[in-house]
């Protein structure tokens, strides 16, 4: 270890001008054991300046090298771990804990020693020592072998001091003068033993002689004695003197703290007496404001707010610690409140009467709006009451109790007086729409409120009439003289579109207006979210807003945004029913009407939702619209139902059936509503089913059908189909035309071919014979063998079909084709020309048999294809 600390000195130290004291072998704890030393050190230079350095081992050689270093004044707490038991571990505390194990217990005990020592020397700092061993907490060390290496080399330092020029030039000279020093130490010694024994003798010798000197030396002392002892006797008169000017400038001094302390208090008293009459006086035009201010008048109105304001700043004001404690402060306080109190009192009492004064005025414009579809306008009274909004704002932050109950009042008178202006305005649309009053109690209106009391058996039952019975209901209602059923049909449907429209046009700006409103009246946000369902908004139509009865804040609202649409559902509470009122009575003229109102219903809600989803009339809109989609529903559901429970006369024929003809009007009459429409989803599911159920009913009736063939109600109705769909161009039904083409093509096909059978029936089943034996095997050729169908037998049944008698064949099939057809559909010189195709088919099929069958036989038709061209078209033509 003495070697590495001389090593150690040399290398790292010696340049720096340190000087190492004490060195201990350790490694960190708990990690891998790589040592490192930490040494105590001292600067040669002053002042002294003490470090702790840790020295580790490079890795590219075998030198060492210095790594970190601190100074001793930043460590705090030296921690030897345990004060008793040997324990090479400790922790030093400086700018972090630092924890080491030495590699034995007495170099940590020597270095902790040094550590402690060099900080009594030199730093004099607290350094706390914590289970260190209270021998090593010494000054000294006892001198010896074993003595520690820190205090040795403290006292060689302290000890040690290097020789001047002049004393190395006396050494010089006097090892000179004893040439045998070097080789003779103990003889030189001797010389310089009494060579200093001489001067010793000399000098006691010189100081005896001056032995008077002292004598006089001790007199002059004695009477210097004296003169302290006379001058300490006046300096103590003086003190006395000064002691009672000491007291008087303590009082002064007292006296000056005392006036100083108090104009401190002065100023201090000054300042809050200033802020409180700064912040907690309110001028006397506010107070006559508040007490006696004229409401009705916008000078006024505008007093009332500013006074309004300046008292709740004087109320809000932040009062510093104590002043609440002030009895002028209290009585100011209170002041202030009983005019708060007073003035709302006063506030809420005159808004009341404007609310009330409303529902007069407004009552008498309703006869004027009652005959017109319009409903009267509230913009003049919500412009009056807007200028006390800052009123209302201050009521709600200061008096919450009667802002709150303004805020009922308000939904009481308006929503009685919105309930009358409603059902007058619902009842002039209902008028309107059925024509005339005794119209209108046909279909169950019965006084002003326009409720629906007809039967739900006699609704079911006006929805599911055919178009015929709709004409009728149209031209009873509307008695428009000699128009046709269908013109009926358009005017009154356009009618019921226009008041339907005109009645959702001026409730959504009735209904955004008062909304507004009411936002800006009753300063509530309208921009927050939703927290609440419209049930829950509506369980307050019986109650008032609910409260907290402690701090006056609103609990059971989740925001003012709630409040907004409790609000509206309140005032507006008979919107929803008397709109499902109107959509059923639209719904009884005309099960078609549903059409119109799902499109303008569906625009509406759009409309409203993308203005605000969550507000009321988005929300009443959409659940009107549920009613609408729901009548729309059962509409498609009652045409279905038609089809099915359709039934045919035994004694005519079908011709096109009713509910393909109603498909027809219902399909142009959906396509011209729903152009553009937003629920065109709803219009194509409802084709699909009404497609479907038009195609199976159509297959049963033709089953049924006992007078006109099978294949002809499916030709003449798929064809019917087939052009509806191709001339209406739905894109969500081209599978379904596509298939109607194909329904119509094959039984028109299948209807000539079965016809065809009849003109020349003897000859198909002569032919059906051969084709017969062809197919069991027989050869063509081999055919005229079989005794059936010789040539004598092929020429007897072609003599029985001249060209006149098949000419009279096609004449009673054309005939009997045109019993078949319908006059509607006009499809009897399409199937006549198939027929006459279908037919020369035959014969060329017929003539070719012949020639393969009985080749060289030289027997022909006697009739040629030429003449089957002429009997057809003179056939036509004469008929």
């Amino acid at each position: 270890m003495t070697a590495i600390k001389h090593a150690l000195q040399r290398d790292i130290f010696t340049p720096n001008d340190e000087r190492l004291l004490s060195i201990v072998n350790v490694c960190k704890a708990g990690k891998k054991k790589r040592n490192c030393f930490l040494c105590a050190t001292v600067t040669t230079e002053r002042p002294v300046q003490v470090n702790v350095v840790k020295v580790k081992k490079s890795d590219k050689g075998d030198f060492y090298k210095r790594q970190t270093a601190w100074a001793l004044r930043d460590l705090a707490v030296v921690d030897a771990k345990d004060a008793v038991k040997e324990n090479p571990e400790f922790d030093l505390h400086l700018d972090k804990v630092y924890k080491w194990v030495a590699s034995s217990t007495a170099e940590k005990n020597t270095f902790i020693s040094c550590i402690w020592k060099l900080n009594q020397r030199y730093l004099r700092k607290k350094i706390d020592f914590v289970n260190v061993s209270a021998q090593l907490l010494e000054e000294s060390v006892p001198s010896g072998e074993n003595q520690s290496v820190a205090g040795g080399d403290e006292e060689a330092v302290d000890e040690y001091q290097e020789l001047n020029a002049r004393e190395e030039q006396d050494i010089e000279i006097m090892m000179e003068g004893c040439e045998y020093a070097i080789s003779n130490a103990e003889a030189f010694a001797e010389k310089l033993s009494r060579e200093l024994q001489v001067l010793d003798g000399a000098n006691i010798q010189s100081i005896m002689a001056s032995e008077k000197q002292v004598n006089i030396l001790m007199t002059l002392l004695d009477e210097a004695l004296k003169e302290v002892d006379q001058i300490e006797l006046k300096l103590s008169s003086y003190e006395e003197m000064l002691q009672s000017v000491k007291e008087q400038m303590d009082q002064i001094s007292e006296s000056n703290h005392l006036i100083h302390l108090s104009n401190t208090n002065n100023v201090k008293l000054l300042s809050e007496i200033e802020f409180l009459v700064n912040h907690m006086d309110l001028a006397k035009g506010h107070i006559k404001a508040l007490q006696e201010g004229d409401l009705a008048s916008s000078r006024g109105i505008e007093a009332c707010t500013n006074a309004a304001d300046a008292l709740l700043q004087c109320m809000n004001v932040a009062l510093r610690p104590g002043h609440d404690m002030l009895y002028a402060v209290k009585q100011q306080q209170q002041r202030f409140s009983d005019l708060r109190e007073q003035f709302a009192r006063r506030l809420a009492s005159h808004l009341n009467n404007v609310f009330v004064q409303q529902g007069h005025d407004q009552s008498s414009t309703l006869a004027q709006h009652s005959i017109e579809l319009t409903l009267p306008n509230h913009h003049p009274f919500h412009r009056d009451l807007l200028r006390y909004a800052k009123l209302m704002e201050w009521l709600k932050s200061t008096e919450y109790g009667k802002y709150e109950g303004l805020t009922k009042n308000y939904m009481d008178y308006l929503s009685r007086l919105y309930e009358r202006e409603i059902k007058d305005f619902f009842e002039v649309a209902k008028i309107k729409m059925t024509g005339t009053t005794k119209e209108g109690k046909k279909f169950g209106l019965h006084g002003s409120s326009g409720k629906l009391t007809g039967s739900t058996s006699s609704l079911n039952k006006l929805s599911v009439q055919g178009s015929g019975n709709r004409r009728s209901q149209s031209s009873s209602l509307l008695d428009m003289g000699n128009m046709s059923a269908s013109d009926l049909d358009v005017a009154d449907r356009t009618k019921f579109d226009k008041i339907f429209e005109q009645v959702l046009s001026e409730l959504e700006p009735l209904c955004l207006a008062e909304q507004d409103f009411i936002s800006k009246f009753f300063k509530l946000q309208q921009h927050q979210s939703m927290g609440t369902t419209t049930n829950e908004a509506e369980e307050m139509d019986g109650g008032t807003l609910s409260r907290s009865h402690n701090s006056g804040v609103p609990q059971a609202i989740s925001s003012e945004k709630d409040m907004i649409r409790q609000m509206m559902i309140k005032i507006f509470r008979c919107i929803e029913p008397e709109l499902n009122n109107l959509i059923a009575l639209g719904d009884k003229i005309d099960s078609f009407n549903s059409l119109y109102m799902l499109v303008k219903m569906s625009h509406h809600v759009w409309t409203a939702q993308n203005v605000d989803p969550a507000s009321f009339l988005s929300t009443t809109l959409g659940n009107v619209l549920v009613t609408v989609k729901r009548n729309f529903d059962k509409c498609i559901s009652n045409q279905i139902k038609q089809m099915e429970e359709v039934k045919i006369s035994k004694k005519s024929k079908v011709g096109i059936l009713t509910f393909v003809a109603e498909f027809e009007e219902f399909a142009a009459l959906a396509e011209s509503i729903f152009k553009n429409a937003e629920r065109r989803g709803d219009l194509d599911k409802a084709y699909i089913k009404l497609i479907r159920s038009v195609f199976i009913n159509v297959e049963k009736v033709a089953n049924e059908s006992q007078k006109t063939p099978r294949d002809v109600v499916m030709m003449e109705n798929f064809h019917r189909i087939f052009a509806t769909l191709s001339r209406l161009k739905i894109s969500c039904l081209e599978a379904e035309k596509k298939e109607a083409k194909q329904k119509y093509t094959d039984h028109l096909q299948s209807y000539v071919i079965y016809s065809l059978g009849q003109p020349l029936e003897k000859l198909n089943h002569f032919f059906e014979g051969v084709e017969a034996r062809v197919a069991q095997g027989i050869r063509e050729e081999e055919v005229s063998y079989q005794l059936a169908f010789n040539k004598q037998e092929l020429r007897k049944v072609i003599k029985e079909y001249p060209g006149k008698e098949v000419k009279k064949g096609l004449d009673n099939l054309y005939k009997k084709v045109d019993k078949h057809l319908c006059e509607e559909e006009n499809l009897l010189q399409v199937v006549w020309h198939s027929m006459q195709d279908e037919f020369i088919r035959q014969y060329k099929h017929f003539e070719g048999l012949i020639a393969r069958c009985y080749p060289g036989s030289g027997v022909t038709m006697e009739f040629t294809i030429q003449d089957i061209l002429d009997y057809c078209s003179s056939i036509a033509q004469s008929h």
